[in-house]
């Protein structure tokens, strides 16, 4: 059956969709809101999911220059960079690699269909809301590719104040160029936001080559665009769109070919909702969505082209039971279809996944549990049945214990199953279980400490070349999170330890740090604010024969804000003080050379935001 078919019927059925009680835009600007867990509003506190939120406030403080600076702060999270703004993005969450864990935008998979990674170096941290990360297998929520957890990202919205027009511009080290435009109004019942952003830079060598054409700067450019409207119709019906188009140029080094070559790239995501509170009991929640991923490798003299276009549609159908005495049911179902169009001659270029969810959820005084199951249905692979398990016993007021248990998937790319001369399309779906023991602790009023102990197990991990379901993992780790207020001070701890090891040979898995600590400190004078960041990471492998060590470093960034009015507020921001000199991944070139990139050394940025008054 086809996914459009689906939503038709989902979009015609008489008791479409539901509401929370606040706004969804009210919901998206709180930090001890979770959203994603359960795809349906909850505090944070009575998740079971290790989570991290980061809302607009949280940005402007910290001053990220990408999505990928920003996820470095959060516990379990790496990122490994090939060179510079605008390189490639690997993300490794608890361990696990790219396409095991799940990034959303608005709600809607962002991932290539052909590699199976997400473009995260792509998009604009101007145009972000709010971003969420869940740490930890939530398939049974989501289905394939949420092994290692789930991103989502949120786009900019509206608030209930009149027109708020922003400009900002920045300029920097590189001859970097940061320029937005945005304008965002409201009332009780519709709230908007439009935004508009223009960056640039003339970048850095990627690589340490010293030949042409290896040798150049990589220069790097995104233009991005974000809409959002909601409108409230009344207390018990509500409905949004939202709009995301990014697209741009990124260069890079170690073509095989002799030229120089780049990335054309555009990222787009649309996504809607249709809510309603159908009766006391019974909230439901229709959504539609449709992204694109359109990355194309060029070369500046030559007319030759490489696309890899992912389109995805996707349907989700959601509603909460509340059945009393602390109990309550989550009713669904999703699915996508998606879509490969590249010059390669791949066997099969498409397909589509359906997914029933059903999770029971209790909250009492001192003991909570959460059960989920969900069932997929998928073209190539059949069906297969994903579960999880939760439960909680409040010591006290102020100290929770969480054990749970998730068990995940992740379904082959195009690439693993049909790339000519690699593909193997026997390939079974990877598969996991982990099992996590979580504290949380308010330790005093303005300490905060989660700490949480897991390990992951893989089978049919595919690798090699051609593909096969060979590999098995065990990663065991340890995260911890501590939130201080002292003197006037804001302090975030961070701290990640993992061993995450290849089963059959007892080796480290490539580019995964065993141990990162990162730290936030922030303090308000009156009008001036100041703030440093510090991110210490340990060495790892670029190979999965634990040949080739890549060192570990330690980065010290500083950053300040100043409000000298009203309507203007200039920033300043120093990142990589010491300069450090470091790496974060290898490249194989021809023949059989390996080249090691290079990423950026000390930068400083200056920004003036006006938001005049109409």
């Amino acid at each position: 059956m086809k996914l459009s078919r689906i939503a038709l019927a989902v979009a015609l059925a008489p008791s479409l969709s539901c509401a929370h009680a606040a706004s969804t835009t009210e919901t998206l600007k709180l930090t001890e809101t979770l959203i994603s867990a359960n795809r349906e509003a909850q505090p944070r506190s009575a998740s079971s999911a290790a989570n991290t939120v980061f809302n607009r406030q949280d940005i402007e403080r910290l001053q990220p220059s990408s999505v990928a600076d920003l996820l470095q702060r959060v516990p379990g999270v790496q990122i490994a960079r090939s060179g510079g703004p605008g390189s490639t993005v690997s993300l490794f969450m608890r361990g696990t690699k790219s396409a095991q864990s799940l990034v959303l935008v608005d709600g809607q998979r962002i991932s290539s269909a052909s590699a199976g990674g997400s473009p995260l170096e792509y998009l604009s941290i101007e145009q972000i809301e709010r971003v969420e990360v869940l740490r930890g297998s939530r398939s049974a929520v989501y289905g394939s590719d949420a092994i290692g957890g789930v991103v989502h990202i949120i786009t900019r919205r509206g608030t209930d104040q009149p027109l708020t027009p922003r400009l900002r511009i920045g300029y920097g080290t590189h001859n970097t160029w940061e320029r937005s435009l945005g304008l965002s109004g409201g009332d009780q019942h519709t709230r908007f936001s439009l935004q508009a952003s223009a960056d640039d830079t003339r970048g850095i060598n990627r690589s340490y080559a010293n030949s042409a054409p290896d040798n150049d700067r990589d220069a790097y450019r995104n233009n991005a665009f974000s809409a959002n409207l909601n409108h409230r119709f009344s207390e018990q019906l509500e409905a949004g769109f939202s709009v995301l188009d990014q697209r741009g140029e990124s260069e890079y080094d170690m073509d095989w070919g002799g030229q120089y070559p780049y990335f054309d790239y555009q990222v787009s995501s649309y996504s809607g909702f249709l809510s309603a509170q159908i009766n006391a009991l019974w909230k439901s929640r229709l959504e539609l969505g449709h992204s694109e991923n359109r990355p194309t490798v060029r070369y500046d003299d030559a007319k030759d082209s490489s696309p890899f276009n992912t389109y995805r549609d996707s349907a989700a159908w959601l509603n909460t039971l509340e059945l009393g005495n602390g109990h309550s049911l989550i009713v669904g179902a999703d699915g996508y279809e998606e879509t490969l169009h590249s010059n390669i001659n791949y066997t099969e270029d498409s397909r589509w996944n359906h997914g029933l969810i059903l999770q029971h959820n209790y909250r009492g005084e001192r003991f909570s549990s959460e059960l989920g199951l969900r069932h997929d249905k998928n073209a190539q692979f059949g069906s297969s049945n994903t579960f999880s398990g939760a439960v909680t016993y409040a010591l006290n007021a102020d100290n929770d214990l969480i054990l749970s248990y998730a068990e995940g998937f992740r379904a082959p790319t195009f690439n693993d199953l049909y790339w000519p001369g690699g593909g193997n399309p026997t390939l079974q779906p990877e598969s996991s279980k982990s099992y996590e023991l979580q504290w949380r602790s308010q330790l005093a009023a303005t300490t905060r400490l989660e700490t949480s102990l897991y390990r992951t197990d893989l089978r049919n991990a595919i690798a090699g070349w051609p593909a096969q379901n060979i590999d098995k993992a065990r990663i065991n780790g340890f995260e911890a999170s501590l939130q201080q207020e002292l003197l006037g001070w804001q302090a975030a701890l961070g701290l990640s330890l993992i061993d995450p090891r290849d089963r059959e040979t007892g080796k480290t898995l490539d580019r995964r740090a065993r141990r990162t600590l990162s730290l936030d400190l922030d303090r308000s004078f009156g009008a001036l604010s100041i703030g440093a960041g510090w991110q210490a990471v340990s060495s790892s492998y670029d190979d999965l024969a634990n040949n080739r060590e890549l060192s570990g470093y330690g980065l010290l960034n500083l950053r300040s804000a100043w409000q000298a009015s009203d309507e203007v507020q200039l920033g300043f921001k120093l990142d990589n003080v010491l300069n450090k000199q470091y790496s974060r991944a290898q490249y194989e070139g021809w023949p059989a050379t390996y080249y090691t990139y290079r990423e950026t050394g000390r930068t400083a940025l200056m920004s003036v935001t006006w938001t005049p008054s109409l």
